[in-house]
Order: structure tokens, then sequence, then C-alpha cells
């Protein structure tokens, strides 16, 4: 009953505080127009070269190819940064002496975290959600191609990797006190996270050495599921018209629908895998914390 109280408290918060929800749900929308003017060029381009020449496809396949890279590098990208824009309310907290009253009251520390990390949890699957739907609508326009099973595998990722930031920017988050941290905390996430991963730019695209480096990060698991299950039905279709194996071999490696580690090829299902287990690690790291940090405060 009292995390239920702590929970809808922070989500009152979240919601009700217009700089904080807004800059979150805006965030996917800005990405979306910024993705659709600058980087739908490059990665059509980037698919013309990869076919060979004289090879002809539909506008409506290329289209749905293109939409379909896009919308997985959005996603991968907002679902870790609007996590860490929604657990500012743990920073702020901290930083207007909020988090000073609540320790006067009975309320357990370890109820205040937990409310903390599920309301964050819940305030950021509403915004990806929503930024999923709009990003859907947008990929029909384009061109369609996903089956009803991949639609629910796209949801399936949207929300590990959605956990998988709430996670980690519980993690940071946990060591911030003020408004400037965060500040500069969420701007180096969103200015470097989406190469990390491999949104901006394909990991394949990259020096051996740095996709070697690459591939330990769990974002980037996240970002090829995405780009598996969105354009699975692309490729599909790319089969059925003609395209020879080796070409599609050829595509699906330059975009990191087919990932290696270290030259082997990674499966899907060790992609879930590997998203699964940081989610857990790093929610044990932060209980981790809050365990040392309670410790340490008695002593």
């Amino acid at each position: 009953m009292i995390l239920s109280n702590v929970i809808r408290r922070n989500l009152k918060l979240f919601f009700k505080d217009k700089g904080m929800f807004f800059s979150a749900l805006i965030t996917p929308m800005i990405l979306l127009v910024l993705y659709g003017t600058f980087l739908a060029k490059l990665y059509r381009d980037s698919f013309a070269q990869s076919l060979p020449e004289g090879f002809a496809i539909s506008e409506k396949l290329l289209n749905g190819t293109v939409a379909g890279q896009l919308i997985s590098a959005l996603l991968a990208v907002s679902c870790v940064t609007v996590a860490f824009s929604a657990n500012l309310l743990m920073i702020q907290d901290k930083a207007n002496g909020s988090i000073r009253d609540f320790k006067v009251t009975p309320v357990n520390r370890s109820i205040l975290a937990a409310g903390y990390y599920l309301a964050s949890a819940a305030s950021t699957l509403i915004v990806t959600f929503s930024a999923l739907a709009v990003c859907l609508l947008y990929l029909a326009t384009q061109g369609w191609y996903m089956s009803v099973s991949d639609v629910f595998l796209v949801i399936t990722d949207v929300f590990l990797l959605t956990m998988f930031g709430t996670a980690l920017s519980s993690c940071v988050n946990f060591f911030l006190s003020t408004n400037g941290q965060a500040t500069a905390v969420g701007t180096i996430i969103s200015a470097g996270y989406g190469f990390i991963c491999g949104a901006y730019m394909p990991i394949a695209s990259f020096g051996e050495g740095l996709q070697k480096v690459l591939a330990f990060f769990p974002g980037t698991y996240g970002t090829c599921l995405l780009k598996n299950h969105m354009m699975r039905g692309i490729f599909a279709e790319m089969e059925h018209v003609g395209f020879p194996q080796e070409v599609l071999k050829g595509i699906k490696d330059s975009i990191d629908v087919n990932f290696y580690f270290f030259g082997k090829s990674v499966s899907t299902s060790v992609m879930f895998a590997v998203l699964t287990g940081a989610i857990l690690f790093f929610t044990a790291l932060f209980i981790l914390f809050y365990i040392v940090s309670k410790n340490a405060k008695r002593r």
C-alpha cells in the first residue's frame, strides 16, 4: 500500500512537471523528424550502394527498408534517453530537500528506492509505447511488411530496452544530487548513446577494433533485436521478389541485422538473453548501491 502511494506520488509529479514530461515526450518526436530529414537520405544511399549494379527495387520496398532502419534507431535511443529524463525526479528530490522529509517519516528507505525505480519505469513505458505507436503509423505510410508476430516482438523489444534504460539510469542517477549534474549526464547520454549502440551508424561500418569493443555493450543487442524484428518482413519480401541470398546477407551484415561477436554470428535468442541479463545486472547493482549507502549512513 505504501509502495503504491509512493509510485503514484512520483508519477503525478513527473506528469505535473511540464518541463520534465514534455522533454521526455518530445525527444522521440524530434528524433523522428531529424532522422527522417537527415538520416533517411544516408540510409537510402547506403542501401542503394549495397545492391548489385542494375538491380531494381520497388519504391515501397525501398521506403519500407529505410523507415525500418530509422524507427529501429529512434526507439533504441529513446528507450534509454527517455529513461534518464524520467529518472530526474530522484535527483530533484535530493536537490530540493524532499528526500530529507521522506527520511524522517516511517516510510522505509527501500520503499522509496523501489518507488523511484518503478515510477520511472512506468512513466518511461508510457512515453516509449506512445513513440512506438507514432513510429508504426509512420512505417505504415512508407511501406508496411510486418506481421502480427513481428509487432508483438517489437513491443517486447521496446519493453526490454525501456527496462534496461530504467535500470541503467537508476544506477547512474543514484550518485547525482544536483540538477546541474543531471543535465550534464543527460547531455552526455543523449549525445553519445546513439553511437555506441549502433543506432546512428551501423556497428558494421566501424573499424574492427571498435566493433569488438561495442560488442560488449548490451544496448547494441537491443538495437539489433529491433532491426531484426522490424525488418523481418522486409527481407522476406526481398527474398520473394528474387534477391540472391548473398545479396541479402550483405545487406543484413551492413545494417547490423546480422551481428557478430568476435566473428561469430549472434542469434536473436542470445540477444534477448544479453539484454535480459543486463536488466537483471543493473537492477541488482542499483539494489547493491542502496544497501551499501544505507549501511554507510548507519555507521
